[in-house]
């Protein structure tokens, strides 16, 4: 057991790093796509057979619409930028539910869903694109990928506690295993929020370059703070940043968002 262990926490720790493009951050990923787009792309085909697809015509082509130009976005980065096999390995799908949630979402390999709920907040084509561009976002910088890798290293930690505190008594070891529990979990609500306000700058360009108004996808979030009022939750107990947090977020980082799209011939909009 202890050898196994110590194989697990090799594995780990030597665990191949990348940098998320625009951004710079590094990520822990060893989680390959090969491992995860056949089962991401067999669920979205199963989640539509469950729900009902919007009969909102309207609706329907803004969203497919919106989709297709900030995927193509997304295309023209990655090939400008050495990731042809990358680009190539991404199905995009854009489709409409009738459902009152406010939510949308994006699996990766490209896999997108937006809730008729979510679109009074959107508001605007320029509003859907802020959505969109966040929920791409999502998908081209993986992190569907980094959480599944950032759990299989918590289970080789609680492991390495097991193996730590074997020799102690049954009080030490629930003091440690208790512990371990809360710092994992504070971990994991942390890259949340890491991962949201990435999704949120990322987005903010390629909405940019796709030609949309970068102004507005703070507004989204005005919209969505008038809606669910002043949360009372602490910021470091909650899986997303504050609403407030993101406004002054994405108003701050708006002006390099704009540099990034025009370096990439982006058709950017002046007012």
């Amino acid at each position: 057991m202890k050898k196994f262990t110590l194989l697990l926490l090799t594995i780990f720790l030597f665990a191949e790093c990348s940098t998320v493009p625009i951004t710079g951050r590094k990520r822990m990923n060893f989680v390959s796509d090969a491992q995860v787009l056949p089962a991401s792309f067999a669920q979205y085909q199963g989640f539509l057979a469950e729900n009902k697809l919007s009969t909102n015509r309207e609706m329907t082509n803004q969203i497919k619409e919106v989709g297709k130009n900030i995927s193509a976005a997304v295309d023209r980065f990655m090939r400008a930028n050495n990731m042809t096999a990358e680009a190539n390995s991404y199905k995009w799908e854009f489709n409409l539910v009738d459902d009152e949630t406010v939510n949308a979402w994006c699996m990766p390999g490209g896999k997108v869903v937006f809730y008729t709920g979510i679109m009074p907040i959107c508001a605007n084509e320029d509003g859907v694109a802020a959505v969109m561009g966040h929920e791409v976002a999502h998908a081209f910088a993986k992190h569907g990928q980094e959480r599944m890798s950032i759990a299989q290293g918590s289970q080789i930690g609680g492991l390495l506690v097991n193996l730590g505190t074997s020799g102690k008594s049954a009080e030490s070891q629930q003091i440690w295993n208790t512990a371990f529990g809360v710092a994992s979990g504070l971990g994991g609500l942390k890259f949340s929020r890491v991962h949201e306000q990435e999704a949120d700058r990322l987005g903010l360009v390629f909405m940019i370059m796709a030609g949309y108004e970068g102004t507005e996808a703070a507004e989204v979030w005005v919209r969505m703070s008038q809606r669910s009022g002043r949360s009372s939750q602490p910021a470091i107990l909650s899986t997303h940043p504050t609403n407030e947090s993101r406004i002054n977020d994405l108003k701050t980082y708006l002006p390099t968002a704009r540099k990034y799209a025009a370096k990439y011939n982006a058709q950017v909009r002046v007012n």
